[in-house]
């Protein structure tokens, strides 16, 4: 039978990839109608490199995106007060990447539709409900734009790879409610710029209260400039109200840009870089607390759906990354069973 996949993003798409390269069938089934490049900047650290690389993808990562090598603490005057290697500058045998998030899950994509085929993946089916069968597990998808029933199809296991908003954590745990906000917005965009220090570092810049991170994820352009990825950052009181989280939510300039107005350096313009944005999203930072188990029956979570992290230090990504190859593993070892998911 068929391993089902809830979800695909980035954690999804990956597991598709190991199965098929271990012999295993499975299917994709994301919400939405059609996988787009969205979101911004991100990176993908070496250990989770090096699972990309066994998936045969190094040099199509080398294509669309910057091999990090350092991260550089700078005040908010500019200053400099740490630096640090990263990737192979820093001793791994794999690289460090910054890339656009949406070109990491479209190389995935691409290599899932190459090697799977088509019909591997099915859009517009969002999962309504599930159940342990005899031989696995029965699950059934609606349109999510229409309500409309799609279709029931019956696997070996399920695997729940969609987010924090998990469909399928939602109804493991009913009562757990929304993700929880920290106090923290980052606004977020990418903007065609000049060059800075190494050409190939990120850098944080501010405090704990206001602080502006940002790093190149492309090689040099036709106009002769990059696309940096930045994000503003700002902590507000715990009682402080804010919007829910909404990762397509489009960023208002003027509830941000006038704290880093006089951030101007030598090495960076941080309020050019802003204003010359053609499109920002504003991202409360949430989380989910930690669960006593993922697994359950023929089911478990996987990536932001099992352990949703904020999204600072590079983990999400990477992490998805490794729970989908070491998932592979353990069915490798276990066969398609619960005793894998267990594992």
């Amino acid at each position: 039978m068929t391993i089902l996949i809830a979800g695909g993003g980035i954690g999804g798409l990956t597991l598709a990839l190991s199965l098929h390269q271990i012999g295993i069938p499975c299917r994709v089934f994301e919400s939405v109608a059609e996988l787009k490049p969205l979101g911004v900047g991100i990176n993908v650290l070496p250990h989770a490199v090096r699972e990309l690389t066994e998936l045969g993808l190094l040099d199509k990562l080398d294509e669309a995106g910057i091999r990090t090598r350092e991260l550089s603490y700078f005040s908010k005057h500019g200053k400099p007060i740490w630096t640090e290697p990263r990737g192979l500058e820093a001793g791994y045998k794999w690289p460090q990447f910054s890339i656009h998030r949406g070109v990491l899950q479209q190389i995935l994509l691409d290599a899932v539709i190459e090697r799977l085929g088509r019909d591997s993946l099915l859009n517009s089916h969002h999962l309504a409900n599930y159940t342990d069968t005899p031989d696995g597990v029965s699950a059934r998808f609606v349109d999510k734009a229409t309500g409309d029933d799609v279709g029931t199809y019956e696997g070996t296991l399920l695997i729940a790879a969609d987010g924090i908003h998990s469909a399928v954590r939602g109804k493991l745990y009913p009562h757990e409610g929304a993700p929880i906000w920290n106090g923290r917005i980052l606004w977020r965009g990418i903007t065609e710029g000049d060059a800075f220090l190494s050409g190939r570092t990120m850098i944080m810049a501010g405090h704990e209260s206001l602080k502006f991170v940002c790093y190149p994820i492309s090689a040099q352009l036709p106009n002769g400039k990059f696309r940096i990825n930045w994000i503003a950052e700002r902590y507000f009181p715990p009682d402080h109200h804010w919007r829910r989280e909404d990762y397509n939510r489009a960023a208002k300039l003027d509830e941000f840009l006038p704290w880093f107005e006089d951030w101007r350096f030598d090495w960076l313009d941080v309020p050019g870089l802003i204003r010359n944005c053609t499109h920002a999203y504003e991202y409360p930072l949430v989380d989910r607390d930690p669960l006593d188990r993922w697994t359950f029956g023929n089911v478990t979570l996987l990536g932001d759906a099992a352990h949703p992290m904020y999204p600072i230090g590079s983990n999400g990504a990477s992490q998805a990354i490794l729970d989908a190859r070491v998932l592979t593993r353990e069915i490798l070892n276990h066969g398609e069973t619960a005793a894998a998911l267990h594992a």
